[in-house]
Order: structure tokens, then sequence, then C-alpha cells
């Protein structure tokens, strides 16, 4: 027990958090995760399920805290902050078997366009698994960033896609209002019938008169 405890103040002493300074709940959550690590070791998946854990169990602790405390960067444990765990477990599992370069040809972009487009809410994760399930290919989210990039799909190109859509929109409703007038039906003025001269009561003309 005292040798465990050693290694656990060490293990603190290594992401710089004095033990006494924590709270009851921070030191037996830290020492749950110690013990997590004792029996699991320090892999690349076993830092990436700790790292998750301790971003999102609410423990108080800082990033740059957890980061030091897990063995990662601190911009890396940033950017976990908003990734759900399927998409961590999804992270880890391409991280070791995707290749940073891919192999996507150019003939890819139109369904992995339609697939974007008919999943809204897919992560970057799940058009890698339609890619490997399409074709066979394992790539790396690197891979997929240029990919997108190149043929505009990525998430700055569809942003301003979106942007421009209200646009056209209403340049599209201008134009179905101009045909609109265009085939409406001319409204008919109302004939006017012109009144006859007024009828001349004169008797004979004065040159017959004269005569």
């Amino acid at each position: 027990m005292t040798a465990m405890d050693g290694s656990f103040t060490r293990w603190l002493s290594q992401a710089q958090l004095v033990e006494d300074r924590l709270t009851t709940e921070q030191r037996g959550v830290l020492r749950a995760v110690f013990a997590f690590r004792q029996h699991c070791g320090q892999d690349y998946y076993s830092n990436r399920v700790l790292s998750h854990f301790l971003l999102h169990c609410d423990s108080g602790l800082k990033v740059a805290q957890i980061a030091r405390l897990v063995g990662i960067s601190r911009p890396t444990a940033s950017r976990q902050q908003g990734v759900s765990s399927k998409e961590a477990i999804q992270a880890a599992h391409h991280r070791m078997a995707g290749r940073p370069h891919g192999k996507l040809l150019p003939r890819y972009a139109g369904p992995i366009a339609e697939y974007m487009l008919t999943h809204v809410d897919a992560t970057r994760y799940d058009i890698i698994e339609f890619i490997q399930r399409t074709w066979n290919e394992h790539v790396s989210t690197v891979a997929l960033h240029h990919f997108c990039k190149k043929f505009g799909l990525d998430r700055g190109a569809r942003a301003e896609a979106k942007s421009a859509q209200p646009s056209r929109d209403h340049a599209a409703g201008d134009d179905t209002t101009r045909a609109g007038a265009a085939t409406r039906p001319l409204e008919v003025m109302p004939s006017v019938t012109a009144s006859p001269p007024p009828f001349s009561r004169c008797g004979p003309s004065t040159r017959a008169r004269s005569s």
C-alpha cells in the first residue's frame, strides 16, 4: 500500500498536482484513474479513454492538468473537449488503422458528396467508415480533410454554399413572380360604343329654298 501511495504521489507530482490541494472527490477519481493505468497500461487506446473520461466527468481539473496526467499535449486535450464517446472511439480506431495519405480517387467525390447531403449529422469518422464500406479503403482524417478541401467538400465550402442559398432562393422567387406576371391573362377593358351623331331636325337645305 505504501508503494502504491508513493507511485500515486509521484504521478501527481509529474502532473504538477499537489495531493493535499485536491478535494476528496478529485482524489477518489484520480486514484481510480491511477489504478486503471496500472492494470491497462499507458498505450494510446488507454490514454484516449482516460482523457475522454477526465475531460467529461466534471472533475474540476483544468485541461492542462488532465493533459499532463494522461501524457498528451495541451492542444490535443483541448481538441477532445467537444468530442462524443462515439467519436473518441472512432478516432482511436482510425488513428491506428488509417493510412496518412490514403487512396482517395477523384471518382469518389460524387458519392461522398451525396453521403454528406443525405447524412447532415455525419461526423468525419462516419464518412471514413462509409469510404471503408464502399471502396474498402482505410484512410485517415488527414487524408479525408485534404480530399474534401480539394473537391470543395470541406466544412468551409459547405458553409459558404449554405450562406449563398437564400440569395438564390430570392432570385428564384423573383423569376417565379415575373413568370407568373407573364402568364397572367390580360385584363380586357370594356368596349366603349361610340354614340351616333344627333339627328338633325332641319328642313330642306337653304340652297334648295333659294332656288
